[in-house]
């Protein structure tokens, strides 16, 4: 839910902005929100089976640490750190073309904010524009920060390997 519902009003508010209908948006909402926060959770227990073992706060110091790169305070999350770091590793690997569905997607969303803009509704314009600075984002702020988050991991194994070998 936390993953998914936001993924729902986002993607409900566009098609309420572009087609001006709220029973559309009310689908859009319930069908997204269900299966992009299934999706999620089932990406991310394949990408980190041992998350299922640890607590909510366990998970989230694991998380944190190597996120930023720190070193764990409790010796017995060093696996964990050393799974998460792996499965990051993974789910990047695993992702390496979505960098190209996403320039594909640009280019049709300029091509569709184009044709809005002159021949659509000015809602429409708005959503189709929005698309694109959302396209531009996603291909300039998160490979940057993909790689920011598995320098971290690199960085927050290290010390989790020698507390586990002492």
């Amino acid at each position: 839910m936390s993953v998914g519902l936001p993924v729902g009003i986002f993607f409900g508010s566009l098609v309420l902005v572009e087609s001006g209908s709220w029973a559309a948006a009310a689908v859009v909402l319930l069908v997204l929100t269900p299966f992009y926060g299934i999706r999620t959770a089932r990406r991310m227990s394949r990408a980190w089976p041992g998350a299922k073992d640890l607590t909510p706060a366990d998970r989230a110091a694991v998380v944190r640490a190597t996120r930023r790169g720190e070193g764990i305070d409790d010796a017995r999350l060093a696996p964990a750190v050393i799974d998460y770091s792996t499965g990051l590793r993974r789910a990047a690997e695993r992702d390496r073309l979505i960098p190209w569905v996403i320039l594909l997607v640009t280019v049709l969303a300029v091509a569709l904010a184009l044709y809005d803009t002159f021949r659509g509704s000015t809602g429409e314009a708005w959503a189709s524009w929005l698309l694109v600075a959302l396209c531009l984002a996603e291909l300039t702020w998160w490979p940057r920060k993909q790689a920011r988050i598995m320098a971290g991991a690199q960085r927050a194994e290290r010390p989790a390997r020698h507390a586990l070998h002492g």
